[in-house]
């Protein structure tokens, strides 16, 4: 007998076939959850594992009614759900066990199943957050012309997470092609559904977003199967998204071997009672089935999940050797740091533009969309008329138009999530969050999801999307904090933040370019500034990850980024004749470029890392680390910082200036590293 069970697509008759397709779903997965907890319980399997007993016919319903090229994203408590879309059993447990025949290779667990080849685009280990994430998957197919639909499954206790509601308000908004599959199984992990929210049907909530809400047995395979079905079809005709609920009752704890103290007697043995293997199994005897018939699929499906056991327990664990892979595209080497002898091509020696980096950015972005169809644009107010708060996207959406130069509402997961998604499917979006002080209203999409899919599904899922952010408004604490330490510490992540209009274009064009997640910062101070600000006309690219030598010298090294590369070369030109300073725009902050670093170190024997962000533990204390690390046996004096103080950005200018690092501190600092 196969390891994977078939796509049927949705059906408004079901007829004996397909109703015994449907009861092999549910005895599989019922006899998946029991043999695996079994093996738990004997010591047998070792793995954490949320059982889905009482799911069964959702699982069953609802994954049957999807064809080949839809795509389903699913949760932690997903194993019953990724058998019924036909990912192997064998595959499932071997993930679970963290073994080489997993559906990642190992690295992912229940919390990384992934099988693109059986529709399953992702699990995600974190409530809710595969909703923005499915709208991308949808939205990447309806920029395509594809009728392909997402479905997305959640618990009830995801309902109260705000990853679903701004996810649903955004697809309801697009009309895009999402079925939001709500399992409700009563209980938010441990607590009953009556005792966080006051809502009697969750499926009330949907036509508040502008969409249909269902509520359908989830004990009944027949039910669910039809209302998916509808849900789908109405997505696949451009009709946009429903909620369905499905509800259901989870007859074991949250997680394996955990007590249901807080579940109500009555109402758990009535549950059982009804349960929906037994349930189904009568209603096709009665229905006329034969009763022979049913038990030799459930021998059949018995044996397949043991022999599938034994299967995933021989499969060996990773290498060592691989620990590095998966991190970033193309390396086995798990590390934020430059190749040495990478190559800086320079600017291109061509006709030149007098701008800042607000026009920089914008002949980026728009190169991008007129030489890569699959380039589009996503963010608040970024259309025209507004062309984004700071213009920076200024006559994009006239000239490329709204359906690539993408508007949203103000909700900065949703952005992320719906990057994230289209990433996957091969498109290269470029996402602004408007301040850099919002990216933790995004971090989890960011960090849990943007840099570790990658890794997660063992290389399956590329995440070439670009974050746009701005630094240093200006306009007090919540809209000025430079906070590139923050995604720096993310492995999967790559961090940009240019210090000249020349370099932003560049480096912007190299981002959008790359198979990784970039994030790229903008200075506010260096928007209008034309300045050096002659930009090369036409395509180019500035390398990620090389540094740039501002002004050489002989006597003390200045590292820097964003705005304090000008005041690093002002304290510089102050000193000449004094001190001979070498300036260091690293541009890119991961991979940062060590070598270059650390040969000027070595040659100049000092040391300063200035940066725009708080002092205390910033990404510029890592570099001052790893030179001390490095080239202590050239050092005449000890490595410095001077970064922003220790507190919250103020409103008030005099304030506000006297949090960044200044001209005369670096004068000062200089000055006591030639004492050494």
């Amino acid at each position: 007998m196969t390891d994977v069970v078939p796509q049927l697509g949705a059906r408004a008759d079901l007829g004996e076939e397909v109703r015994l397709d449907l009861y092999r779903r549910v005895v599989l997965a019922r006899a998946f959850d029991e043999q695996v907890r079994r093996g738990l319980w004997a010591g047998r399997l070792r793995f954490n594992y949320w059982p889905s007993e009482g799911h069964e016919a959702i699982a069953a319903g609802a994954w049957s009614t999807l064809r080949p090229g839809d795509r389903a994203v699913v949760t932690y408590r997903g194993g019953a759900d990724a058998i019924a879309l036909g990912v192997p059993v064998t595959a499932v447990v071997a993930e679970y066990l963290g073994r080489v025949g997993g559906t990642s290779g190992g690295r992912g667990g229940a919390m990384g199943l992934c099988d693109p080849e059986r529709n399953l685009a992702l699990s995600t280990g974190i409530v809710g957050a595969g909703a923005p994430i499915a709208n991308g998957i949808a939205l990447a197919a309806t920029l395509r012309g594809s009728d392909s639909v997402t479905v997305v499954s959640f618990g009830d206790g995801a309902t109260s997470i705000g990853f679903v509601h701004e996810a649903m308000n955004l697809a309801a908004l697009w009309k895009l092609p999402v079925v939001f599959l709500c399992q409700n199984n009563q209980f938010g992990e441990h607590t009953p559904i009556g005792e966080y929210t006051l809502t009697k049907r969750l499926s009330d909530r949907a036509p508040g977003y502008g969409m249909p809400g269902v509520t359908v047995d989830g004990f009944d395979p027949e039910a669910v199967h039809r209302a998916a079905g509808e849900a789908v079809a109405r997505a696949r005709a451009g009709e946009g998204p429903t909620f369905l609920e499905a509800t259901c009752y989870r007859l074991q704890g949250h997680s394996f071997g955990a007590p249901m103290p807080y579940a109500d007697p009555d109402e758990l043995a009535a549950a059982k009672a009804a349960e929906p293997v037994g349930a189904y199994r009568t209603r096709l005897i009665e229905a006329g089935v034969s009763a022979d018939a049913l038990g030799v699929i459930e021998a059949e499906v018995t044996d397949l999940v043991a022999t599938s056991i034994e299967a995933a327990l021989q499969s060996p664990q990773p290498d060592l050797a691989e620990l590095g892979n998966h991190v970033l595209a193309g390396t086995t080497a798990a590390t934020p740091e430059s190749p040495a002898g990478l190559a800086d091509p320079g600017l291109p020696d061509s006709p030149r533009t007098k701008t800042g980096m607000s026009g920089a950015v914008n002949d980026a972005l728009a190169i991008a969309l007129e030489t890569d169809a699959r380039v589009f644009l996503l963010g608040e107010d970024i259309a025209d008329p507004a062309g984004g708060t700071f213009k920076i996207t200024k006559g994009l959406s006239d000239r490329f138009g709204t359906h690539r130069v993408r508007a949203t509402p103000i909700s900065e997961t949703a952005i992320v999530g719906a990057a994230i998604g289209a990433a996957m499917q091969g498109l290269r979006p470029v996402a602004e969050l408007m301040f850099a002080d919002f990216l933790p209203t995004a971090l989890d999409q960011i960090a849990n999801h943007a840099a570790k899919l990658r890794s997660m599904t063992g290389g399956q899922a590329t995440v070439p999307l670009t974050i746009r952010t701005l630094v240093g408004s200006g306009t007090g604490a919540q809209h000025s904090q430079s906070l590139e330490t923050l995604v720096a510490h993310i492995p999967g992540l790559k961090v940009v933040y240019p210090s000249t209009a020349a370099d932003a274009k560049g480096l912007l064009a190299a981002c959008i370019a790359d198979d990784d997640p970039c994030v790229f910062f903008e200075s506010a101070a260096l928007l209008y500034k034309p300045g050096e600000g002659e930009v090369p006309q036409g395509p180019y690219e500035v390398p990620i990850g090389t540094a740039a030598i501002r002004r050489p010298g002989k006597d003390a090294t200045v590292v820097a980024y964003g705005t304090a590369v000008p005041t690093a070369l002002l304290a510089a030109e102050e000193l000449a004749g004094e001190i001979d300073v070498e300036v260091i725009d690293l541009r890119s902050l991961v991979p940062w470029d060590s070598p270059r670093v650390f040969a000027s170190a070595r040659r100049t024997g000092r040391a300063v890392v200035t940066y725009p962000a708080v002092q205390f533990a910033g990404f510029g204390a890592e570099v001052a680390a790893r030179i001390s690390e490095e080239c202590h046996d050239a050092l005449r004096a000890p490595v410095r910082r001077a970064g922003g103080a220790y507190t919250a950005i103020s409103h008030a200018p005099n304030l506000s200036a006297a949090f960044y690092p200044s001209v005369s501190k670096l004068v000062e600092i200089l000055r006591s590293a030639m004492a050494f």
